[in-house]
């Protein structure tokens, strides 16, 4: 049975937050608007597009005759089935967000468990991005495998000896900078949970970017947990959504959350449609952007005053850290928008190391459209103009 809520105090391990919101005045914000609608080039992902075109790709997509009612029927029930086959789980449910689906999930195994208890990543989204969502909504208490950048082992779950209603592994730990274990540790961990007959749940937000790093079936990864999160506008470039898999009884349960989280909208349409979009076109590519970011990684690698993490990466996205400081990399890339057109990297932000930087670089169709050489070169000369500034 859900318990009080309790709370944790991550300041001294969370990573820094690459996903903050942009603090830089008014001018300075507009002007970077401004610069980025007009680059004709992007490094990063799958590049901009106006909300115009992305909405003729999404209509130009849909297939079914039929829309979907509060999440029910057309676009909506052909993807679950899609997910559900692809991942090898009996069923799939839509949802809205990734943070429902995973609440959802939680929350569903715990209900038929004598415990309310949950073991995750100290440096999950769960932990880092919710704002205690699992204690202070679902009365969960959170247990933390480790607090380290690494990924959980099979020791971190033994030092947790009581019982547990479900556990969580994310993959890959994007706080961490994108690490996965190794398929030998994630059999192990499945297994040692199973042997204490503890529901494995994995934080699949990128599991289709994670695949190629195992070069094994979807199936057979997901085939290791009990449930699966998987979302729908990272690496396949979705408008918004996710979708949890598992067994048809908890499933069900799920959407009963799904609607209490009011994740039942009148109709999920363009979002059902837009995901079933990418995983027709952008699945098939990603073995490609993991190929290109493992070869753009060890480009950088030689440059000097940068460093990557992981090296090489593991899935199609890695850290990229500049002895440089904030504003100069953010003012050198500002000026590349503006004079050349091309837009090479995020926002930066301080790293945990003084006077160095850090931003995150993911690979996507717009990395894949100009040679990886020109790629490595325009960043080594960002950095070296900030670290000359």
């Amino acid at each position: 049975m859900p318990s009080e809520p309790t709370t944790t105090d991550h300041a001294a391990t969370a990573a820094p937050d690459l996903d903050a919101p942009d603090l830089a005045s008014p001018d300075l914000a507009a002007r970077r608007a401004v610069a980025r609608r007009g680059c004709t080039r992007w490094l990063v992902g799958h590049g901009d597009v106006t909300p115009q075109a992305w909405l003729e790709e999404v209509a130009d997509a849909a297939t079914e005759q039929d829309l979907d009612r509060y999440g029910e029927g057309g676009e909506v029930e052909a993807l679950e089935r899609e997910v559900a086959e692809l991942l090898g789980m009996p069923a799939a449910a839509f949802m809205p967000s990734g943070v429902m689906a995973q609440q959802t999930a939680l929350r569903s195994w715990v209900e038929r468990s004598p415990t309310d208890a949950v073991a995750v990543h100290g440096l999950s989204h769960f932990v880092l991005h919710e704002l205690d969502a699992l204690p202070e909504l679902h009365r969960l208490r959170v247990q933390q495998l480790t607090a380290e950048p690494r990924p959980a082992t099979v020791a971190d779950l033994d030092a947790l000896p009581g019982p547990l209603a479900a556990l969580s592994l994310e993959l890959p730990l994007r706080d961490a900078g994108y690490l996965l274990p190794s398929w030998e540790e994630l059999v192990a961990f499945s297994s040692r949970a199973r042997e204490r007959e503890v529901p494995l749940h994995l934080d699949g937000a990128r599991l289709w970017e994670s695949q190629p790093f195992y070069g094994r079936p979807l199936h057979e990864v997901a085939g290791l947990a009990d449930s699966v999160y998987v979302s729908f506008y990272k690496g396949l470039g979705g408008l918004a959504g996710a979708a949890l898999a598992g067994p048809e009884d908890l499933v069900a349960q799920a959407r009963r959350w799904r609607t209490r989280h009011g994740g039942t909208l009148f109709t999920l349409l363009p979002y059902a449609v837009a995901a079933r979009h990418g995983l027709a076109t952008r699945l098939p590519r990603m073995a490609g952007y993991v190929e290109r970011a493992r070869e753009l990684a060890a480009g950088l690698a030689a440059v000097e005053g940068v460093r990557v993490l992981p090296e090489p990466p593991h899935t199609n996205a890695f850290r990229l850290f500049a002895d440089a400081p904030v504003e100069a990399l953010e003012a050198v890339a500002l000026e590349v928008m503006e004079r050349d057109r091309v837009a090479l990297t995020p926002r930066w932000r301080a790293s945990e190391v003084p006077g160095w930087s850090v931003t995150e670089l993911t690979a996507g169709d717009a990395t894949l459209d100009w040679p990886v050489a020109d790629q490595v070169a325009a960043l080594a000369a960002l950095v070296g103009e900030a670290r000359a500034r």
